[in-house]
C-alpha cells in the first residue's frame, strides 16, 4: 500500500512561530536528519502495541534492535509483539535483492506464531535496493490465512512524526473497518494515541466502568487486531496524543461520521475534565449524573492521599522538558503537588500543545529554546531547579548537574494516568526529590580530586 505522502504535511511552517513556538515545529523532509528518531521508528511506535500480531521488520537486524524493551507498552494478554522478528538483510541481500527472503519470512512466522496478522515494515535499506514490499505480501498473503499488511515507513522519509502518521493510514486503509462487532453499546468510545506505556491505560479503565462508557478499542495501547478491526463502531474518538494520529480521527470522523475530543488522564484535573468532557459529548443525562458522581468521589479520595507528598513537595521547582499530551498536562499535574514550574520545553508537539504549556506556566517562566546539551547545561545552571521532569535522553544531563531527575517518557515502568495514577506520580517525585543521594551528590567533591 502506498501513502500518499503529499496529505501529511512533510513541510509545514509553523504558523505560531512568531508568538514563540519553537522553530522545531518544522516538519522533516525525506532525507532531512531529523533529531527525533525516524519514520520507521514512529511506525513500529504505532503498531507494534498490536500485542497478538506478528511485526516483522525487513531489514538489517539492528534495525530490529531492542524490540523487548524498545519501549514501555505493556499487555495484559498476548506478549508475541514481543518478538523480535527480522530478515537480517545481509550482503548479498543487496545484490541479489530480499523479496524471496521477505516471502519465506512471512509464511515461517505465521506458521509458527499463528498471529492475528503480520505487520511487514520497510527500512531504509531493504527501500534502497528497490525491495517491492507490497508485491512481497501479496505474494506471502496467497500461502497464510491471516492478513499480511505492508507498512511502508523507511527511516528516510522523514522524522519520527512521519512514521506515526503513516501508520494512522495504514490501519485506516487496511484495518479499521474490515470486521463488525458482537454488540453495539450507546455509550462506545475509542482511545487514539494512547500507548499504555507502563500501564497508562489500565489506570483509566476503573473510571470508564464506574461511569457506564465502554472502550471499544484503544489505539494501540494494550490492543487486539480484532478489536481494532471493529474501531469504527464507536460512538466518540478520544484524541489523546495530538501529535502522532490526528490524521486517523479526522478520516474516521468523515467517513464513518466519528466525532472526536482531545483528552489527558495526566492529573486529578485533567483527567476530570475529560471524563466530564467525554460524557458531556454523548449528552446523556445520566451518564453526566453518573459521571460527576464519579469525579467527586475520586477527587476527594486522592486529593486526601496525596497531601502528605504535596505538604513535602510544596515551594519545589521544576523544569519540565517532553513531549506529546504530557507537554502541558503535566503542567498542571505538578502545580497540583504544589510545585512552581521554572522553565518548559519540548521537541515533540504541535504549536497547539505548546501555547497550551505556555498558558499554564507562570509569565514570568522561561520557555526552552535552546535544546541543545550546551543550553541544557546552561538553563539547570541559570535556574538550579529541584526537580527535571523529563525523558531518558536528558537523565545524563541532569546527573551531570546533579539534579533530581524524573522520567516522564516511554522508558518508566510507572503508570501515572488516572487517580491512581496520580497518587503513584506524587510518591514517585516525593521519592525522587527527597531521596539521601541527591545530598550526597550535590556537596563538593574534595579537594586534589581523592574520592573517598
Amino acid at each position: 500500500m502506498f501513502v500518499n505522502l503529499s496529505k501529511l504535511n512533510l513541510r509545514e511552517e509553523c504558523p505560531l512561530s512568531d508568538k514563540g513556538a519553537p522553530k522545531l515545529c518544522l516538519k522533516a523532509l525525506p532525507g532531512e536528519g531529523a533529531e527525533r528518531s525516524c519514520a520507521f521508528d514512529g511506525a513500529r511506535v504505532v503498531l507494534m502495541p498490536i500485542t497478538d500480531a506478528a511485526h516483522v521488520v525487513h531489514g538489517p537486524i539492528a534495525c530490529a534492535g531492542n524490540s523487548w524493551d524498545n519501549r514501555g507498552a505493556r499487555s495484559s494478554g498476548a506478549q508475541l509483539y514481543r518478538r523480535g522478528l527480522t530478515t537480517d538483510l545481509m550482503e548479498m541481500d543487496v545484490v541479489y535483492g530480499g523479496e524471496k527472503k521477505l516471502i519465506q519470512a512471512i509464511v515461517e512466522v505465521a506458521a509458527k506464531h499463528r498471529p492475528k496478522a503480520v505487520f511487514v515494515y520497510a527500512t531504509c535499506l531493504s527501500a534502497l535496493i528497490g525491495d517491492d514490499l507490497e508485491f512481497a505480501c501479496r505474494q506471502a498473503q496467497a500461502q497464510v490465512p491471516v492478513p499480511v499488511i505492508p507498512v511502508n515507513a523507511p527511516g528516510f522519509l522523514g522524522d519520527k512524526n512521519i512514521g506515526n502518521r503513516v501508520s494512522g493510514e495504514v490501519l485506516f486503509q487496511q484495518v479499521i473497518g474490515t470486521a463488525e462487532p458482537e454488540g453495539s453499546h450507546p455509550f462506545a468510545i475509542n482511545f487514539i494515541g494512547e500507548y499504555n506505556i507502563a500501564g497508562d491505560l489500565w489506570g483509566v479503565l476503573p473510571s470508564l466502568e464506574a461511569i457506564g462508557v465502554k472502550l471499544q478499542s484503544c489505539i494501540s495501547g494494550d490492543a487486539r487486531f480484532d478489536d481494532l478491526r471493529t474501531a469504527h463502531r464507536a460512538k466518540l474518538n478520544i484524541l489523546v496524543c495530538s501529535k502522532s494520529l490526528t490524521n486517523l480521527v479526522k478520516q474516521m470522523e468523515k467517513k464513518y461520521g466519528i466525532p472526536y475530543i482531545e483528552g489527558s488522564f495526566y492529573g486529578i484535573h485533567d483527567t476530570s475534565k475529560t471524563l466530564r468532557a467525554i460524557a458531556e459529548a454523548f449528552g446523556d443525562a445520566d451518564l453526566i449524573a453518573r459521571t460527576e458522581d464519579h469525579i467527586r468521589q475520586k477527587e476527594a479520595e486522592t486529593r486526601a492521599l496525596i497531601a502528605p507528598y504535596r505538604q513535602g513537595l510544596e515551594g519545589k521547582r521544576a523544569v519540565l522538558f517532553t513531549g506529546g499530551v504530557k507537554t502541558w498536562s503535566m503542567v498542571t499535574t505538578l502545580k497540583e503537588l504544589g510545585i512552581e514550574v521554572l522553565a518548559g520545553g519540548t521537541q515533540n508537539s504541535t504549536p497547539e500543545d505548546f501555547l497550551r504549556m505556555k498558558a499554564l506556566m507562570d509569565p514570568e517562566a522561561h520557555i526552552i529554546e535552546d535544546t541543545s546539551a550546551a543550553g541544557f547545561l546552561t538553563l539547570i545552571k541559570e535556574k538550579a531547579p529541584d526537580l527535571i521532569v523529563a525523558g531518558g535522553k536528558t537523565k545524563y544531563l541532569a546527573h551531570k548537574t546533579r539534579t533530581p531527575f524524573l522520567d516522564i517518557n516511554h522508558g518508566r515502568n510507572l503508570p501515572y494516568a488516572g487517580y491512581n495514577g496520580m497518587i503513584t506520580f506524587a510518591k514517585a517525585v516525593a521519592r525522587t526529590v527527597f531521596s539521601p543521594v541527591w545530598e550526597k551528590m550535590q556537596k563538593p567533591f574534595p579537594a586534589g580530586g581523592d574520592v573517598p
